[in-house]
């Protein structure tokens, strides 16, 4: 198999997801989700996953299409299509799944992973991210990664 190969195969539908997910849950694996636009990754984005990959032991990304980023951010929007932003995702040999949704929040993703950790980047309270209570109900921790100052996909295009 090449680097590639083994790169998109970590992109994953939601029944791969589910397959893997039993897997990592037999062998008793500490399930990381986290979720975004991820539409030009910058030092921010790598500081953020990078520390919620720290967090467990199978990493999942769920990443919103390229129709959910449009309808989240607007016409222009995204730069990258959802199939390049997945790639490069998958291409970090700390991610372990990406799967793509297509709604505006990533509620149903979540409560199909039911993730031990859900973490997510920037200056939330945790009663704003969304799934959280689905998180903490199955007694799951819920967890906001400070941003990287200086680091925004919305700076970069301002000041571009």
């Amino acid at each position: 198999m090449t680097t590639l190969q083994s790169i998109q195969n970590k992109i994953l539908t939601a029944d791969q997801l589910r397959r893997k997910l039993a897997l990592w849950r037999f062998k008793q694996q500490k399930i990381v989700f986290t979720n975004g636009c991820f539409d030009l990754l910058h030092k921010g984005h790598l500081h953020c996953l990078t520390s919620i990959a720290d967090l467990g032991q199978q990493f999942i990304i769920g990443l919103n299409s390229d129709a959910s980023v449009r309808g989240l951010k607007g016409a222009n929007r995204p730069i990258q299509d959802e199939q390049t932003r997945a790639s490069l995702l998958a291409a970090f040999s700390f991610v372990d799944a990406i799967v793509l949704f297509e709604e505006a929040t990533p509620l149903q993703l979540i409560n199909t992973i039911q993730p031990d950790v859900l973490a997510k980047g920037g200056d939330y309270k945790i009663s704003e991210i969304v799934g959280a209570d689905i998180v903490q109900n199955k007694g799951g921790e819920v967890l906001v990664i400070p941003y990287l100052k200086g680091y925004s996909t919305t700076g970069i295009l301002a000041n571009s």
